[in-house]
């Protein structure tokens, strides 16, 4: 909340840009064959990383919209478009968002393990109803698992139906002045940090970020690998902690084993990669300049 909400109200009352809502017809919003030739290749990717980030236990939907924007804005050509309506911007996070829903049923209905809270708590509603989530499920009920399968396409469509005839009050929001929805954006944020554990200290903890969040954006970094971050930290955390318990403290663990030397290896290489390129352009930098000077 406060990286984002606290951060953007700071963001939006320094900045004295005036936005004006384009009115437009329904048969406008169809993307055309320019919008669908730029968006395929980030529809196809965000597809298939949401549908792996899915998969992974934590909050999928949330993780796979960051990373498909962080991935999109990598591969694109004209990054500096990001941020300032790039459809690729759009179509992969929605994408990722969409598989990510998807995937995120593959645990549950296959090993009956939910990943994340919305299928911890379908768990719970189906125990509740005597049906039991696992290996078994296709065989013991195959009209439950096709009826899930089905649903997933009806409610897409379903999507379709009601959000299209509704873009135009969903843009009327934008018609509200911006001093009015800054006040009640801080006291939402606040109200909800608050009813979380009832302590002032968390409202405390939401205006430092909000704080950070805005330098951060002030000065051209990304908030999105933070938040990331902060989701991953616990489970790290714990799954740290049961490793060495398992092996008596011994740090070893995480090299004699191929997958995690490799993750390990290849996280060290993306925090180098930036740290060397920083390096060479600055030395790059350093030598041409006396060149020039000679030159003159």
């Amino acid at each position: 909340m406060g990286l984002f909400g606290i951060a953007e109200v700071l963001a939006s009352v320094e900045a004295t840009v005036t936005q004006e809502v384009i009115r437009t017809k329904l048969r406008d919003l169809l993307p055309s064959r320019q919008d669908w030739r730029d968006s395929i290749g980030a529809i196809m990717r965000g597809s298939v990383l949401g549908f792996v980030v899915g998969i992974l236990p934590g909050p999928a939907t949330v993780l796979a919209s960051f990373t498909s924007y962080t991935v999109e804005k990598r591969v694109s050509k004209h990054p500096e478009r990001f941020g300032r309506g790039a459809i690729e911007g759009v179509a992969g996070p929605e994408s990722a968002n969409n598989a990510a829903a998807s995937g995120a049923m593959v645990p549950l209905l296959s090993i009956g393990i939910p990943f994340a809270p919305a299928t911890a708590i379908m768990m719970g509603a189906l125990m509740i109803h005597g049906v039991r989530p696992g290996p078994l499920l296709i065989e013991q009920r195959p009209d439950f698992f096709w009826g899930v399968i089905a649903s997933m396409y009806i409610g897409n469509l379903m999507l379709l139906v009601l959000n299209l005839p509704m873009v135009g009050l969903f843009a009327s929001l934008l018609r509200v002045p911006g001093h009015f929805l800054q006040p009640l954006i801080v006291l939402f944020c606040v109200v909800g940090v608050y009813s979380i554990n009832n302590s002032v200290a968390d409202v405390w903890v939401m205006l430092a970020f909000g704080a950070l969040g805005y330098l951060l954006r002030r000065y051209g970094f990304e908030v999105a690998p933070l938040v990331l971050a902060l989701v991953l930290g616990p489970m790290l955390e714990t799954s740290l902690r049961q490793s060495l318990i398992m092996e008596r403290g011994d740090l070893t663990i995480f090299f004699r084993r191929p997958l995690s030397a490799s993750l390990l290896i290849l996280a060290l290489a993306l925090i180098l990669v930036p740290l060397v390129r920083y390096l060479a352009g600055r030395r790059a930098l350093a030598a041409g300049a006396p060149r020039a000077e000679s030159s003159a």
